[in-house]
């Protein structure tokens, strides 16, 4: 008997008290392992990680835990070579393994990277802009984000062991929450090297990732309110888990990524000659025969323009005759098997049901010439293409979780948007067109129906193969779909990570919104150096939120507006014509270029000499208030408004707050400086 597998909770590997169920290799039918939880103690496997995991994680500032996933997605690239060679017991070929292995560690980076980014170096991040709440400003409102004190269970599927935990993982970890794993039986084995590596590492805080190998019975019954669940799997499991009483009553958010009868459509422009005819077939092979078409993304409806049904079966019959079947280790092997005995059983069930309104046209589900492999030991299928008669309602109803593929005819753009909705919601569709106006009609018709639409044509083919297709999530989009697919969503770069935080509407004055979010609130008091000191003179070491400087004044003279416009080109009549400009009623005269102000404010407030201050990176939400008209003087009042220190780096990022106003001390423009700095000057 094959050991059991061990589960990772509070804080040890566990391993259950009884012989548990065994997993077997795909592709050889030998006992891989075996799987039970039986004796693990989920309560305290919750209490663990809502008690050691959300203490490690709250004091990290979302920078420094993105720095932490960059770590452990490093440490998991220096490990691939073993995650292949097990991979290759699931029955997935290399390729397959690719989507799963550098997938899964390619999303981790790219969430550690949107955090470094686009979050900030702190435990608390704001959402949209301030609200004023009353007249004088006194009184002022900002919605923030906060990490919760609870755990993030994930409960995934069999087809992508890898991918499946790390793309969960990462946003939630990114968000502060501790996550428990719960991963399928049939694929564990995987998914448990994957956390052992990481466990060994030592680089995530202990209790931050916790893994259930086995039955998940009573984990719900220990959550609560603070508490999420992500589930991928059938639409069959996630309703158990919708009527959960945790989930109806206790207050535990779930978010579901179930059945998807995904369609790729071919636009009503493309012909027999076109390039996007051989792109289209290319990729509905792709999605059939990729995991060996046991993807939730994996195009199962192949919705054609009548008058090329013929022609576009032929062609897909035609390419999936080159597929080679076998055993994955081969280099000759385009597909391997699928993940269990069982599964196939289950696939040619769902054959066999399509078969009552479509007929096959390639393949057979009870034969298939293989390479290297035993028929009667591995779960082997051939790929089987299927062509529905008119009005085929079983297409639109049963996913074939294997290699299989239906051909739908359709009459005109409507017909084809019709069909696609008949799938009752799909996380993934395509249309292949190179008229615009057919893919805003479709795209716009279907997007109620689909989470994602990839739109395929000759111009962003090669990019859009380097992204994986039509069936490759993408970490910065959103993975998710309505209705079918499960109503949830996951991934979207920082969408991901904001979907674990809590956001909360904070009432206050702008000084204490100000001490709460660690960032300059308008209205707040402003501090100027007693001595006088420049605060482009101060390093991070000593800059203050509110620091300020409050710039002496300039007139703008009609000698500057001329030299500005001739100096650059910039001869737009309000700034040259003072008769056009007289009649204009939102000038009234002659006035200063918008930039010319801008350009004006910063020789008012820059300080020239080599200091602290590096580089000046750009400008946000620059607004032109009121014309400066020729001879009005303007100022400028700086303050630091945001400060964040690069983990990696020997500065950091200031965001400086710049108000400009005229004599009349009326802003004419207000912006955002975005500066970097150094940490310690001398350096």
């Amino acid at each position: 008997m094959t050991a059991l597998l061990e589960s990772y909770a509070s804080g040890r590997w566990f391993c259950a008290d009884d012989d548990g169920q065994p997993v077997r290799d795909a592709v050889t039918g030998e006992e891989v392992a075996r799987v039970s939880a039986a004796g693990l103690d989920l309560g305290a496997m919750v209490a663990h990680g809502r008690t050691v995991g959300v203490a490690a994680l709250a004091p990290l500032t979302f920078h420094e835990r993105a720095g932490l996933l960059k770590a452990v997605a490093k440490h998991l690239t220096d490990h691939k070579d073993e995650l292949y060679e097990l991979s290759f017991r699931t029955g997935a070929t290399r390729r397959d393994s690719a989507v799963d292995i550098d997938g899964g560690i390619g999303t981790v980076f790219s969430i550690a990277s949107k955090g470094t980014r686009e979050l900030p170096n702190d435990t608390v991040h704001l959402d949209g802009g301030l609200e004023r709440l009353g007249r004088e400003g006194t009184f002022v409102g900002q919605h923030v984000w906060t990490s919760r004190p609870g755990v993030a269970v994930q409960v995934n599927a069999f087809n992508f062991p890898v991918w499946g935990f790390l793309e969960k993982l990462a946003p939630a970890f990114l968000a502060g929450s501790p996550t428990i794993v719960k991963p399928a039986a049939q694929t564990a084995y995987l998914t448990e090297l994957v956390v052992r590596r990481i466990i060994e590492s030592g680089l995530l805080p202990e209790g931050s990732l916790q893994l259930l190998c086995g039955s998940p019975a009573g984990l719900l019954d220990e959550l609560t309110v603070q508490d999420r669940v992500a589930f991928t799997g059938s639409a069959h499991t996630a309703g158990l888990l919708r009527n959960h009483t945790q989930v109806l009553h206790g207050g535990v958010e779930l978010t579901v990524e179930a059945d998807s009868l995904n369609c790729s459509i071919l636009g009503p422009d493309v012909s027999a000659d076109d390039p996007e005819l051989d792109l289209f077939v290319k990729a509905v092979v792709a999605e059939m025969t990729v995991k060996a078409g046991q993807k939730c993304t994996a195009i199962r409806r192949v919705l054609v323009p009548r008058a090329l049904a013929g022609t576009v079966t032929d062609a897909i019959a035609a390419r999936l005759a080159t597929i080679t079947v076998g055993d994955p280790r081969s280099t000759d092997v385009r597909m391997g098997a699928l993940v269990s005995l069982e599964q196939r059983d289950e696939v040619r069930k769902a054959i066999q049901s399509l078969r009552a309104s479509a007929e096959i046209v390639f393949g057979d589900p009870d034969h298939v010439d293989l390479v290297d492999a035993d028929a009667e030991r591995g779960a082997f299928l051939s790929p089987v293409l299927l062509r529905a008669a008119d009005g085929a309602v079983e297409p639109h109803d049963v996913e074939p979780f294997g290699p299989v593929s239906t051909v739908v005819a359709y009459d005109g753009v409507d017909d084809a948007i019709a069909l696609a909705a008949r799938g009752k919601g799909s996380l993934v569709g395509s249309l292949v067109t190179h008229d615009p106006d057919v893919a805003r009609r479709v795209v716009l018709g279907a997007a109620p129906w689909h989470g994602r639409i990839l739109v395929l044509d000759r111009d962003d083919a090669r990019e859009a193969a380097a992204a994986g297709g039509h069936g490759s999530p993408l970490p910065v989009l959103a993975h998710g779909g309505p209705g079918r697919a499960g109503g949830g969503e996951e991934l979207g770069g920082i969408r991901g990570v904001l979907h674990h935080l809590q956001r909360t509407a904070i009432q206050a004055s702008p000084d204490m919104l100000t001490a709460i979010t660690g960032r300059w609130t308008t209205g707040a008091q402003r501090t100027e150096d007693p001595d006088g000191t420049h605060p482009f003179r101060k390093s991070l070491a000593t800059l203050r939120v509110g620091d300020t400087i409050a710039s002496a004044s300039r007139r703008v003279t009609r000698a500057d507006i001329d030299h500005f416009a001739e100096f650059t080109g910039d001869t737009f009549y309000a700034h040259t014509d003072p008769e056009a400009a007289a009649a204009n009623p939102l000038f009234g005269g002659i006035v200063a270029h918008g930039y010319l102000v801008v350009s004006l404010a910063a020789g008012l407030f820059v300080d020239p000499d080599p200091g602290p201050v590096l580089a000046n990176f750009g400008v946000d939400h620059l607004r032109f208030l009121t014309p400066v008209k020729a001879d009005d003087t303007i100022a400028v009042t700086l303050t630091v408004k945001q400060i964040t220190p690069r983990t990696s780096a020997d500065y950091g990022e200031v965001r400086w707050d710049a108000v400009v106003t005229n004599a009349d001390d009326e802003p004419v423009a207000t912006y955002d400086v975005l500066t970097l700095v150094a940490k310690q000057w001398p350096a």
